[in-house]
C-alpha cells in the first residue's frame, strides 16, 4: 500500500458551512457594488444623493456585518465538530509558522487585515465627508426637506454648507447632530415628521459659535442704504420706490457710536426675554442689562405674566437668530417675490393687473404642487383672454413668460405637500408682513419705573426718498404712509399688509370702497 493511500483524509475547512458561505457571498456582492458605485461616481456626473449613501454608508455597513458573520460561522462549525468527535479537535486553533501552508495563510490574513483596515478608514472618512455635504442634508429625505433645501438654494447663504450653521466645529456638536439625525431618520422612515417642519430649531448651536465666525459684531458700524421697490395691485402695477438708511449701528466703540439695530448685539449688552409660543412671536417680558451692569425689566401691559410664570417659563438670551431667524431658509411672501420679479424684468409691468392676478394665483389653496402649477397657468391665461383680448393676442409671449415666472415663484416659496409657506415661517427682519421688531418695540412694554421700549420708526431707519410722497409734503427722515390712515394710524403694519393680497376691509364697503380710510376713520383728537 502506498504512502498516499495510507495518509488520512484532510478534514474540510471550518469555513465550509452555510453561515460562513452566506457571509462570504454577501461580502463579495457588497464589495463589488461598492467598487461599481465608486467608479460611477468617479467617472460620471451623478448628482443623486442616494449614490453616496449606498457607496459610503449602506453597502460598507452590510460588508462589515457580512465579514463578521464568516468567523462566527467558523466558530459555530468548530463547536459542532467537537461535539461529534470529542478530543479530535483542540480547544483553540494552533498557529504553527513552521508549517508552510499555515505560514502562508497567516501572511495572507495579515495582508487582508491591513487592506481591510485601510479601506475601512478611507470609507469612514468618505462617509463622514459625505454626511457633511449639502446634498446629503437637503436631498436625502426628499419630501420633508424639499422646502428647506429649495429655499436655501434661493437664499444669500446658498454657498454656505448646512453643517457650518447647524453643526459648526468640534466633536461634541458633531455627535449631538448625528444623534438628532438618527431621530430624524426614524421620523422619516415611519412618517412621523411634522408638516411643516417646526422652527425655530431650539437646540441650535449658539450664534457666536456659528454666525459670528463670518459676521463679526465688533465690525458693524454706520448705516446702510437700502431701496424698496413695491408694485401696487392696480391696473398699471404702479411702482412705489422708497430709499432708506438702515441704522445698522455697531458693537464696538472703536468703530463708531454704539447705537442702531446692532446695539442689541453689543458685546457689553445682554438682552434676555421670555416667549410664550414655540415660534417666539409673542414676547411679554424683556430684561436688559447694559454695559454698566444696570438691569431693567419690561412687561407687556396687555400680556402680564404672573410671578409663577416668570419663575417657570424658560428665558433665552437674545442673539443673531432672534431677528435673522430665516437667514438661509427664506420663504418670501408673494408680494415681495413678485416685486423682485417685476424689478428684474422677469414680469412685464405693462400687463394690466399682473401683480394682483399673480399674487392671487399663488395664494390660492392647493393640495399638490402639480395642481397649483396647472391652476396658475389656467387662471392667468383665462384672465387675459377674457378681460383683455387685444393684449392677449398682442403679448402672448409676455403672458406665457409671466405664467412661467409665477410658477417658479410658487415652487420656490410654497409647498402644499408640507403645508409650508411664508405664513408658517414668519420672518422677523422688519415688521411689514409679520410682527418682527414689534414683538418688543410696540410701545406696550413698560418697566416698573415707567420706561417704555419705543416703537419710533427713526430708531431703525431714516427715509431719504419716497416716490409716493409729494415733494412739498415729504419730510426727510420720518416714514410717511402714502394714505392718511386716520384713527387706524396706530395699528401695526400687519393689520393691512398680508404679504399675498391687497388690504381687504372686513366690511363690504360697496360704492364707497374707493374712499380713503380717513373719510370714515377721522384722526384721533
Amino acid at each position: 500500500m502506498s504512502q498516499e493511500e495510507t495518509k488520512p483524509a484532510k478534514p474540510p475547512s471550518l469555513f465550509r458551512n452555510y453561515i460562513s458561505l452566506t457571509g462570504t457571498v454577501v461580502a463579495i456582492a457588497c464589495a463589488a457594488c461598492i467598487v461599481l458605485l465608486f467608479l460611477m461616481e468617479l467617472l460620471g456626473n451623478h448628482g443623486s444623493p442616494y449614490l453616496g449613501i449606498f457607496t459610503y454608508i449602506i453597502f460598507p455597513t452590510v460588508l462589515v456585518m457580512a465579514l463578521f458573520v464568516i468567523p462566527i460561522g467558523a466558530f459555530s462549525e468548530r463547536r459542532r465538530r467537537r461535539k461529534l468527535a470529542p478530543g479530535e479537535i483542540a480547544a483553540y486553533p494552533k498557529l504553527d509558522l513552521n508549517d508552510p501552508h499555515k505560514r502562508k495563510m497567516f501572511f495572507v490574513f495579515l495582508g487582508a487585515s491591513f487592506m481591510f483596515i485601510f479601506v475601512s478608514a478611507f470609507g469612514s472618512y468618505k462617509a463622514f465627508q459625505y454626511t457633511e455635504e449639502v446634498s446629503f442634508c437637503g436631498q436625502t429625505c426628499h419630501t420633508p426637506m424639499k422646502p428647506e433645501f429649495t429655499a436655501y438654494l434661493a437664499s444669500p447663504h446658498a454657498r454656505v454648507r448646512c453643517v457650518d450653521c447647524h453643526v459648526g466645529e468640534g466633536a461634541g456638536w458633531y455627535v449631538r447632530s448625528k444623534i438628532s439625525g438618527a431621530y430624524q431618520l426614524y421620523s422619516v422612515t415611519f412618517n412621523k415628521y411634522s408638516r411643516p417642519i417646526k422652527s425655530p430649531v431650539h437646540n441650535l448651536r449658539p450664534a457666536p459659535e456659528t454666525c459670528e465666525q463670518c459676521h463679526w459684531p465688533e465690525k458693524f458700524f454706520g448705516a446702510q442704504m437700502k431701496t424698496f421697490n413695491h408694485y401696487a395691485y392696480d391696473e398699471k402695477n404702479s411702482l412705489r420706490q422708497t430709499r432708506m438708511l438702515i441704522n445698522v449701528g455697531g458693537g464696538s466703540p472703536a468703530t463708531g457710536q454704539v447705537a442702531g439695530i446692532h446695539w442689541h448685539m453689543n458685546i457689553a449688552n445682554e438682552i434676555t426675554y421670555i416667549s410664550t409660543d414655540e415660534q417666539r412671536q409673542s414676547i411679554p417680558w424683556v430684561r436688559i442689562k447694559d454695559r454698566t451692569g444696570r438691569v431693567t425689566e419690561y412687561m407687556d401691559r396687555n400680556k402680564q405674566l404672573t410671578t409663577d410664570q416668570l419663575n417657570h417659563l424658560p428665558s433665552r438670551r437674545m442673539d443673531c437668530v432672534d431677528c435673522h431667524n430665516r437667514p438661509a431658509h427664506i420663504y418670501l411672501p408673494p408680494d415681495v417675490a413678485l416685486d423682485q420679479a417685476f424689478f428684474a424684468n422677469r414680469l412685464d409691468v405693462s400687463l394690466p393687473f399682473l401683480k394682483r392676478e399673480t399674487a392671487a394665483a399663488i395664494s390660492d389653496k392647493y393640495s399638490t404642487t402639480d395642481q397649483a402649477l396647472n391652476a396658475i397657468s389656467s387662471r392667468l391665461d383665462t384672465f387675459y383672454k377674457n378681460s383683455y383680448p387685444a393684449i392677449y393676442s398682442e403679448k402672448r409671449d409676455a403672458i406665457r413668460s409671466a405664467i412661467t415666472e409665477t410658477q417658479r415663484i410658487f415652487q420656490t416659496y410654497t409647498f402644499p405637500e408640507m403645508n409650508t409657506n411664508f405664513q408658517t415661517h414668519p420672518n422677523n427682519i422688519g415688521h411689514l408682513y409679520s410682527q418682527g421688531c414689534f414683538r418688543c418695540h410696540d410701545g406696550e412694554h413698560v418697566s416698573s419705573t415707567g420706561q417704555v421700549i419705543r416703537n419710533d420708526c427713526n430708531i431703525c431707519h431714516t427715509v431719504i426718498y419716497d416716490s409716493a410722497a409729494r415733494e412739498s409734503a415729504f419730510k426727510l427722515g420720518s416714514f410717511q404712509h402714502p394714505v392718511d390712515l386716520g384713527a387706524l394710524g396706530d395699528r401695526k403694519c400687519t393689520f393691512c399688509h398680508k404679504g399675498n393680497k391687497p388690504f381687504q376691509h372686513p366690511v363690504n364697503l360697496g360704492d364707497i370702497s374707493q374712499f380713503q380710510c380717513v373719510e370714515c376713520h377721522p384722526k384721533k383728537k
